[in-house]
C-alpha cells in the first residue's frame, strides 16, 4: 500500500516559507524609457544608474525585476506600478 504522506526529510517548510516574492516589470510599447526610469527612482529610490540599467533590461529583455521581499510588500509594489501606468506582475523567487 502506497502512502501519501511526507516525511519529514522530503520537504524542508522553511524554504517554502522564507522563499522570497518578486515583482517584475514588463517592457510596453506605451511608457516612454525615460518615464519608466523616473518611475524607479521615485518609487524605490534607486540612484538614477541603476533605475537607467534596470529600464534598459525591461527595453531589451522584456522584464526585469526591480524589488524582492515578502508577498504583502509586493502586491503594493505591483500596485504602485500599476497606479503610475506600468505594466508589473509579482512571482514566487525561484532561487531555493
Amino acid at each position: 500500500m502506497a502512502s501519501d504522506t511526507l516525511i519529514e526529510s522530503d520537504l524542508d517548510i522553511s524554504q517554502l516559507v522564507d522563499r522570497p516574492w518578486t515583482t517584475i516589470v514588463w517592457d510596453d510599447p506605451v511608457n516612454l524609457m525615460s518615464y519608466v526610469t523616473f518611475v524607479f527612482v521615485k518609487l524605490f529610490g534607486f540612484s538614477q544608474e541603476k533605475a537607467h540599467a534596470l529600464m534598459m533590461q525591461v527595453h531589451t529583455e522584456g522584464r526585469a525585476a526591480v524589488s524582492t521581499g515578502s508577498r504583502e510588500e509586493m502586491e503594493r509594489d505591483v500596485q504602485r506600478l500599476h497606479e503610475r501606468g506600468l505594466w508589473a506582475t509579482l512571482q514566487r523567487d525561484d532561487k531555493i
